[in-house]
């Protein structure tokens, strides 16, 4: 398998498909990617993911009774652009086969 190309996902079975680029698409994001390859483009994204991480485990909050893991998790979350400087975006932004981050900051307890 190529690694040009994008994950389509069926919202309603969670089933991940890789779709690959043809020659012209490949040239349109490699132009968008270096468009958006620098520190402030790489930072919106990693707040951007944060704030969705947050979002996702609101309700833990909300539930009132935290883990002392779920506390830290939100916590480092929070805590990311002050604790990862720019040589730190793209090992915050590595990702596996499937397209999921691969840095522990994300992984949830």
């Amino acid at each position: 398998m190529s690694n040009n190309g994008i994950f389509a996902v069926n919202v309603k079975t969670g089933t991940k498909t890789f779709i690959e680029y043809t020659d012209e698409e490949q040239a349109i994001q490699d132009t968008k990617n270096a468009q958006f390859n620098n520190a402030e483009s790489k930072l919106r994204w990693i707040k951007e993911h944060r704030e969705t991480k947050l979002k996702e485990t609101d309700w833990w909050v909300l539930r009132g009774n935290m883990t002392d893991e779920q506390s830290t998790y939100r916590q480092n979350l929070r805590n990311i652009p002050q604790d990862y400087s720019e040589d730190k975006y793209d090992e915050l932004l590595a990702t596996d086969e499937q397209g999921n981050l691969t840095h522990t900051v994300w992984s949830k307890p």
